[in-house]
């Protein structure tokens, strides 16, 4: 008997370190001094001798129910729908999504991952709420050359290098502008052999974190117009854009727009992201609507973290 309580109290000590304490297996093991093995059997004895009890609570709202609709309807890998303060405003619906993106980033990402990122505004907040957590060998890479001002938080190479940075990891950057003025120029950065090496990596990742845009005058990348200009972008609206994935345009169906500034866009295309295994859309709100659906449609992401409204709207569409 006394063989029996002794043994209850380990289970007990266990699971208060690890489901209380916040420990990881492996800090439980060291802390004790026994194999992680161990610690991993006697966490599962204590949920079946009913030490722990594990429940699940449904959210009220339904988010659960709105993930699951989504994944089955577009055949998703993975959707997490997210309740935004201010759907209105591109920047409150960046920091909701990010805030989230961050959580899911830290669940998804293994050791050895090739991780990539576009830019953008969701981006930017994700890596911003992103926890210091040592990772072994993962590298993050820059989908995209650099785009609008360069020290400001959503430009590409700032958002790698800290996310690299929280993560104990390396970084592989695009030492090129997102887009230049000539094709002519961008054959001539892409022959570099920095640039050329890059692009070549940016094919071996594993997993993407992309931002979807909007054609605008308010989006992020007609703010000064220093990236493209209104014109340019009055003539994609005409040719049926409603979003971008890194500066290539898609219309509502997916389709991708074969357009001059595709050939002046220095980083990955739609047809290599299409080829990764996991591509994570971040937008939300109102604006962002049917970049959303076209994104999903060309089969550019199979993951999405967006918020509830465009969650529902998505769901009306598919039914």
């Amino acid at each position: 008997m006394a063989a029996m309580n002794d043994k209850s109290k380990l289970l007990i000590k266990i699971a208060k370190l690890y489901y209380e304490n916040n420990f990881t297996q492996d800090a439980i093991a060291h802390k004790l001094r026994m194999s992680r093995p161990r610690v991993s059997r006697l966490m599962q004895e204590a949920i079946d001798t009913g030490i722990v009890k594990i429940t699940i609570s449904q959210e009220p709202s339904g988010f659960t129910a709105y993930e699951n609709q989504l994944e089955t309807k577009y055949d998703l890998l993975e959707a997490v729908v997210v309740d935004v303060s201010d759907p209105d405003s591109p920047e409150q619906v960046a920091r909701d999504l990010g805030a989230a993106a961050a959580e899911y980033f830290t669940r998804l990402v293994q050791d050895g991952d090739n991780v990539g990122f576009s830019w953008g505004l969701t981006l930017a907040a994700m890596v911003e709420n992103m926890k210091p957590e040592k990772k072994s060998n993962v590298t993050i890479l820059q989908m995209v050359g650099g785009l609008g001002e360069p020290g400001s938080d959503s430009h590409a190479t700032g958002l790698v290098s800290r996310a690299a940075m929280a993560l104990s990891g390396t970084v592989c950057l695009m030492p090129s502008p997102g887009v230049v003025s000539s094709i002519e120029a961008a054959n001539l950065l892409r022959s570099d052999r920095y640039i050329s090496k890059t692009l070549q990596k940016v094919k071996d990742i594993d997993i993407a974190f992309v931002g979807i845009g909007a054609p605008t005058k308010e989006s992020l990348l007609m703010r000064d117009e220093t990236i493209i200009s209104w014109k340019e972008m009055d003539q994609l609206i005409k040719a049926g854009a409603v979003g971008d994935i890194g500066l290539h345009f898609f219309d509502v169906n997916g389709n991708t727009l074969q357009t001059e500034l595709n050939n002046r866009v220095i980083g990955i295309s739609l047809e290599d992201i299409k080829k990764i295994n996991r591509v994570v859309g971040m937008a939300g709100g109102t604006d962002k609507f049917e970049a959303v659906l076209g994104a999903i449609r060309g089969r550019y992401i199979n993951t999405i973290i967006t918020d509830t409204l465009t969650a529902r709207r998505l769901i009306e569409v598919a039914d």
